[in-house]
């Protein structure tokens, strides 16, 4: 009996907030254009004003939905909340969510727009996963195994208790799983040094809650790490609060930047110098694509529910269809599914360690 043709794989449905960021529809359309030629399998909703998405009316595999209103990157969040109720970013998001037959229009969102304003809208609109108490900006760094280390909060969340700190490390080993399929992802709590003895006490406290995580195969704890760590690849993924996040990322981009420029710069000073970068072109080459932070755009906000990606603001379209190349390969594999699967493992597995005919546990608490 002939055997029944497979059914094609359903397309990736991505909606853009065309309008974000420091550039808007001058680099988001022709990011797009060149994502849709590279991913056959994919389609977009391109949500912006009318005049600005207008180029891609012809386009194929994409709906345009338009927006009268834009989130600058200076409105505050409140603006963003509850004056501009037609904005670009706010009609991308809500195309995550369910309708009443539980239908969504896309199945991720992507944006280059005031990360504040994107969290709260998103956080508003999308809610977050069951046992989650705040989502988290987690990003991908490169590091010298020639991989990638992801290290969450990046800015989200300023003051983290150790229960927080827990929540990233459940949702980051997801999110490697899913998007760097790493089958047993290990994750290291960022501190000023490896012993146990040291940092806060809330760094002390999430050890521990980490700890008894790892002893019940929750997660894979390494332990503590510090800052090099993250570039040496030691762990897969690192955790710290979203302070800590954002300067570790802000001085990473910069001194990407420096090293590059620094580069240019000696191999241009003379002829000797041009004939030495001649010689050593394809190691510079390769350097130079490893620290450039553009192929590396694109995080992701986790533990809503919906798969949201915030693209740099100043990203050119290079930068912003790497993004968009996240946002599908996470949506492709089932991210959102396994972050809410590792939470319900988790969450099941509390009430035993409480005792017989515990309750069940709201958040992700292992102090009990």
């Amino acid at each position: 009996m002939p055997e029944a043709p497979s059914q094609p794989p359903a397309p990736v449905r991505i909606a853009v907030d065309c309008m974000g960021g420091d550039h808007g529809a001058s680099v988001t359309l022709p990011a797009c254009r060149a994502f849709l030629g590279a991913y056959p399998q994919s389609e977009l909703i391109l949500v912006g004003r009318a005049d600005a998405i207008a180029p891609a009316a012809r386009w194929s595999r994409c709906t345009l939905v338009e927006a009268s209103e834009v989130v600058e990157m200076h409105d505050s969040i409140e603006v963003a909340l509850r004056r501009k109720k037609d904005s670009s970013m706010r009609l991308a998001i809500a195309q995550l969510k369910a309708d009443a037959s539980g239908r969504v229009a896309a199945d991720a969102c992507v944006s280059a727009g005031n990360t504040g304003a994107l969290m709260a809208l998103s956080r508003y609109l999308l809610k977050t996963i069951a046992g989650i108490d705040r989502p988290a900006i987690a990003y991908a760094m490169p590091n010298r195994r020639d991989a990638f280390t992801t290290v969450l909060d990046l800015g989200a969340n300023v003051d983290c208790t150790a229960e927080h700190l827990l929540q990233f490390a459940v949702m980051g080993s997801a999110l490697a799983a899913a998007v760097e399929h790493t089958s047993n992802p290990s994750v290291g709590l960022l501190n000023i040094g490896e012993e146990a003895i040291k940092g806060s006490e809330t760094i002390k406290q999430a050890a521990e809650l980490l700890r008894r995580a790892s002893d019940r195969g929750l997660l894979n704890f390494h332990g503590n790490v510090e800052g090099n760590d993250i570039f040496k690849g030691t762990t897969d993924i690192v955790v710290c609060d979203g302070f800590v996040g954002n300067v570790v990322l802000k001085a990473t981009e910069g001194l990407a930047t420096m090293l590059s420029e620094f580069i240019r710069q000696e191999f241009t000073r003379n002829i000797f110098t041009k004939l030495a970068a001649v010689v050593a072109l394809p190691v510079l080459n390769h350097f130079k694509a490893r620290v450039d932070p553009r192929r590396y755009n694109g995080a992701a906000l986790l533990g809503l529910r919906g798969l949201v990606f915030k693209s740099h603001g100043s990203a050119d379209a290079f930068a912003f269809e790497q993004a968009l190349h996240r946002a599908y390969e996470a949506a492709q594999n089932g991210l959102l599914e396994r972050v809410h699967s590792r939470i319900d493992d988790t969450l099941k597995a509390l009430p035993a360690s409480a005792g017989e005919g515990a309750p069940p546990q709201a958040d992700l608490n292992l102090a009990a």
